[in-house]
């Protein structure tokens, strides 16, 4: 599985993507200087329980890790990952 990410102007997405098939999505839109807001995560359903969601959210912590940027999370899932992992709270907004 490779990670690809997209960006324009307002919006952005890390896909996840196997044997050139698309298998999960986690989409946001920049909020100003600085900081994201993940507002959208999408797993195939063939594809749910292989943690794909996960490496999806560690690419978008690392993504703003990397450009000093703070993160939004309105998405049900990617709310629910800062609230059980402390370790990823550092680019919280």
């Amino acid at each position: 599985m490779i990670i690809k990410h997209n960006e324009s102007d307002s919006k952005g997405a890390f896909l996840a993507i196997e044997d050139n098939v698309q298998i999960g999505e986690m989409t946001y839109s920049k909020a100003g200087e600085g900081k994201i807001i993940i507002d959208h995560t999408e797993v195939h359903p063939d594809q749910k329980g292989k943690g794909i969601g996960k490496i999806l959210l560690s690419k978008a912590v690392e993504f703003a890790r990397d450009h000093n940027i703070k993160i939004v999370p309105l998405c049900p899932f990617a709310k629910t990952m800062f609230d059980k992992d402390i370790d990823i709270r550092d680019v919280l907004a």
